[in-house]
This record gives C-alpha cells, sequence and structure tokens, in this order.
C-alpha cells in the first residue's frame, strides 16, 4: 500500500484524535481557563507520540510555568539526519461563543469542514505529523526529535527561553515549524517571511480628574480627543502605516494575493476600501503595519456629561524583516510623543516584541519539501509571507545557524484561525501529512 492510501486508510482515526485534542480548552492563562486543560492536553500529546515511537516523551516545564512535550525518535539508518517537529497544544480563547456556529470545543463537521478552535491553529498540524509517522510506519531514515509547545499563543516565551540552555536536546539538520499554512485548500505553500512586532500601551493623561462637559468643555484638554488625534497621524488618507522613521515602501517579491481573493478571505464589506497604496502581499508581508488593538476609554452605554481625564490604547506594530524591534519601538514612541497635542502628558508601556524572520531556501531540506509537495498536491508549492510573528524561529535560527527551517501547515484564509469558526479543510491535513511522510522518507538521500 502507498502512503497515500495509508494516510487516507488512517483519516478517520485523524478526525476522531482531533475531536479528542479540540475538547480540551487549552488556553494558557489560568484566568480565562484552569491550568488543568493545558495539563490534559499536554499529556495526550505525550502519550499518542509515545505510541507511535517517541518512547522517551515527556513533559518539560517552561520558564513560563507552560509545559511541552519533548521527545526523540533515533532510526536504524546509520549517519541519518535529524529533523525536529514543532507544533502547539495552547489555542486563542474562543472570544464570544455568540458569534461561533459551532460550539468552539467540539470538533463540527460543516459543509465538508472540521469546525472548532484549534481545528487548524495548531491542532490540526499536531494530527498532520501524527497521521504521516502512522502511515510511514517504524522504518524512517532519519532521527527525529519532537517539541510541542504549551504557551505559544500567549507570546510569554517559555520556549524560546528553553532552547537557547537546552540546546543539543533539540539540535537538528531540518526543522519543520509546521504553524502556518498554504496560499488556499489545494495550493501548497512553504512561509519564508515573518514580521515582527511591536505591542504597547500608550497613555495619555491631561486632567486630575472628570470635569463636567458644560462648565469647562471648550478650553480644558481632553485625554480621549488627544488620544484620538494621536492615533489618526498613524495612517495616512490611503490607509498606509505612517510612523515616522519606518519606510513603508517595501515590495513582496514572492507569490502575489490576489485582491479579489483577498476581499473574500478577509470578509471586507462590498463598497469598504482595501488599505495601502501597495498590493496585497506588500501590504501584508514587507511592510509595517499599526493596528489598534483596543481602547480604554467610557463606554457609550453609561458615559456622563463628561471631559475624559485619561485615556489609553493598546497598539500592535507589525514590522517586516530588516527592521528591529528596538528601532521600530524607538520610532513608535517618539512619533507618539511628537503628536500628542496640548502638551498632555504621555507614557508607553512595552507589552512584548518579536523579531521579524527570513528563511534560507537554497538547501536540500527546502528542495525536498517542493518536490513533496508537488507530489502530493499535484501542482509547484508557493513562497509565502506571514503577517503574524513566530519569535521562536529567530531564537531556533540563533541556536542552529546549520538547520534549515520550513515553515508549513495545514492553515490557509478559510482556516479563520484565532477568529470565530475557526475550521480545517480535511484535505489539508491529508495532503499536508503525505507531504510529511514524503519529506520524511527522502531527505536523508537528498542531502
Amino acid at each position: 500500500m502507498d502512503l497515500r492510501a495509508r494516510i487516507a486508510g488512517e483519516m478517520p482515526r485523524t478526525q476522531a484524535e482531533l475531536a479528542d485534542l479540540v475538547a480540551f480548552r487549552s488556553v494558557a492563562d489560568p484566568r480565562q481557563f484552569p491550568a488543568e486543560e493545558c495539563e490534559r492536553a499536554a499529556n495526550w500529546v505525550r502519550d499518542r507520540f509515545a505510541e507511535v515511537g517517541f518512547y522517551d516523551a515527556r513533559l518539560e516545564k517552561m520558564a513560563d510555568g507552560s509545559q511541552a512535550v519533548i521527545g526523540s525518535r533515533e532510526s536504524a539508518y546509520p549517519h541519518a539526519p535529524t529533523v525536529l517537529l514543532y507544533a502547539h497544544y495552547d489555542v486563542q480563547p474562543p472570544g464570544d461563543e455568540a458569534a461561533w456556529r459551532t460550539p468552539p470545543f467540539r470538533l463540527t463537521e460543516v459543509d465538508g469542514r472540521w469546525h472548532g478552535r484549534g481545528s487548524a491553529d495548531c491542532k490540526g498540524n499536531i494530527l498532520m505529523h501524527l497521521t504521516a509517522l502512522r502511515a510511514l510506519g517504524p522504518d524512517i531514515p532519519v532521527n527525529l526529535k519532537l517539541v510541542v509547545e504549551g504557551s505559544e499563543e500567549q507570546g510569554t516565551g517559555g520556549l524560546e527561553d528553553f532552547v537557547p540552555r537546552h540546546a543539543d536536546l533539540l539540535r537538528a539538520d531540518a526543522i519543520l515549524v509546521c504553524d502556518t499554512g498554504n496560499a488556499a485548500v489545494g495550493r501548497p505553500a512553504v512561509t519564508i517571511s515573518l514580521r515582527g512586532m511591536v505591542n504597547v500601551v500608550v497613555r495619555v493623561e491631561a486632567l486630575a480628574a472628570e470635569l463636567h462637559s458644560g462648565m469647562f468643555g471648550g478650553a480644558a484638554p481632553d485625554a480621549l480627543a488627544a488620544l484620538i488625534a494621536m492615533l489618526a497621524t498613524l495612517r495616512d488618507l490611503h490607509g498606509n502605516t505612517t510612523v515616522s522613521g519606518l519606510y513603508g515602501g517595501q515590495t513582496w517579491p514572492g507569490e502575489p494575493y490576489p485582491r479579489q481573493q483577498f476581499r473574500g478571505d478577509a470578509g471586507i464589506l462590498d463598497g469598504v476600501g482595501m488599505l495601502g497604496d501597495g498590493n496585497v502581499s506588500d501590504m501584508l508581508w514587507a511592510r509595517p503595519a499599526l493596528t489598534v488593538l483596543g481602547i480604554d476609554c467610557p463606554p457609550v452605554l453609561g458615559s456622563a456629561a463628561a471631559i475624559t481625564p485619561t485615556a489609553s490604547a493598546r497598539l500592535n506594530l507589525r514590522i517586516p524583516p530588516g527592521v528591529s524591534p528596538a528601532h521600530a519601538h524607538s520610532a513608535l514612541a517618539d512619533h507618539l510623543h511628537a503628536a500628542a497635542p496640548w502638551g498632555v502628558r504621555v507614557s508607553l508601556q512595552v507589552e512584548a516584541t518579536g523579531a521579524p524572520f527570513r528563511a534560507e531556501t537554497g538547501g536540500p531540506a527546502h528542495q525536498t519539501i517542493a518536490a513533496a509537495m508537488l507530489e502530493a498536491y499535484g501542482t509547484p508549492r508557493t513562497t509565502l509571507g506571514q503577517g503574524g510573528s513566530i519569535p521562536l524561529c529567530n531564537v531556533l535560527a540563533a541556536a542552529y545557524p546549520a538547520a534549515e527551517i520550513i515553515l508549513m501547515g495545514v492553515e490557509e484564509p478559510l482556516a479563520a484561525i484565532h477568529a470565530p469558526n475557526e475550521s480545517v479543510a480535511p484535505n489539508e491535513i491529508a495532503a499536508m501529512a503525505l507531504t510529511e511522510a514524503l519529506f520524511l522518507s527522502r531527505y536523508s538521500a537528498a542531502r
């Protein structure tokens, strides 16, 4: 029986096990869900990989309190190269469960897709690994190492702290970071570029306390109006991000993202324009992008006729390769201070930073994965950028400079990761599992 047929035969089990894994409410934030949910998910992952030959699979405590599943599996072939398999079992919180068409923690099939939080990001990739390994059986011509972390979505850096202090434990020739995805269903891709990010909270103070808007309005400075004026300077009329000191004219050299496809993928309403004067790929993967994530101010319901004395906003600045987080933070801070009107007091608190990443793609691992994708999908792989950040990639590149890092996975635009109604296409799990199985069976010969 060939690998494609074996994987097809595994898919009922894949669906059942993905349902088991999705049922764990493994949000790595005990303020939202019990920590036991992450522990149960970690134990499930450890047990499943032990069943496919990772007999030493175990839980390792990270500095942030999370637990990662670590394991290894030796090949019987002499001088075999080593491949590290990565995924994460923690998930984003579901948000407003009323916005979900199906229960977020119950895998539910709708219109041929499997819906549930983590079904694509990243529990679907865990099942992709397991499905590939089961199809291959015990005879694999590479050594395998495994790390499945438990706090990637929270960005608390547990694994990033662990890797440099235990470098030999995860050292490999090729690293499959399975936390990205394809250009579309049936269109395989490798992600070669990741934007970095700087998250800050900016706070504006203007008054000692609220003031009656009739008695004082017109002369007393309004902190909320000042904040709004400052935020308005961060984009121009075309929607380009305009942080002073950050260049915004870069272009993306790889696969274009068709404009109409993006409109549909993003759910942009009829008549609403898209942002920026570059093409979609430029705006997503090559240029800085500032997003206002939240504002602290009086809500509409219950607000009084009063001038707001203080207001805050949480900002997310994505930065392309070639820009350091330190430079981006400095530019953003200088811009906001310069844009503040009326002498209001401005302070910034840094929440998190992450460096951008660009993969080297000329080695045998990338060549082997390209051939595997062509065979699995019947169409050549393309290369994508990723607007999101995976700080671990830079840590891995620094710890293992000779290793090839390949970012891939079962996600694609319809998966709606991080949003309500997240889902995965079963065919993507099957095709990516076949891709991985072909890669693992052929990588050694390609070196």
